[in-house]
């Protein structure tokens, strides 16, 4: 892991806790999570479940691997959402990451 990830991982952990309410150590394993899910994102593809918008509940199986070519713009990452490439849809998705369930 190196400083840039560590930092990445920190700002979800403090972004989690401040729009949650809930403990600082639930919302580092939180983002330890996204950070295992990050990792074998961009090894191939990887099934996952989170919670959408509107309350339903989304089984989804992304990749970040070869997406490079498909990206348009030059948008930053927000450490409150989570952009992933759905192989399902064919298109770019994401979601707030306090919203994920479980990654299978």
């Amino acid at each position: 892991m190196n400083k840039q990830d560590l930092s990445k991982l920190m700002r979800r952990a403090w972004e989690l806790f401040r729009t949650t309410g809930k403990t600082f150590s639930a919302c580092l394993v939180k983002a330890w999570e996204f950070y295992r899910l990050t990792k074998r994102m961009r090894e191939g593809v990887v099934s996952f479940c989170y919670e959408k918008a509107n309350g339903d509940t989304r089984k989804a199986k992304g990749t970040l691997q070869g997406i490079t070519p498909l990206i348009k713009g030059s948008g930053q990452d927000s450490p409150k959402t989570f952009r992933y490439f759905d192989i399902e849809a064919g298109g770019f998705r994401s979601f707030r990451i306090e919203n994920l369930i479980t990654v299978y």
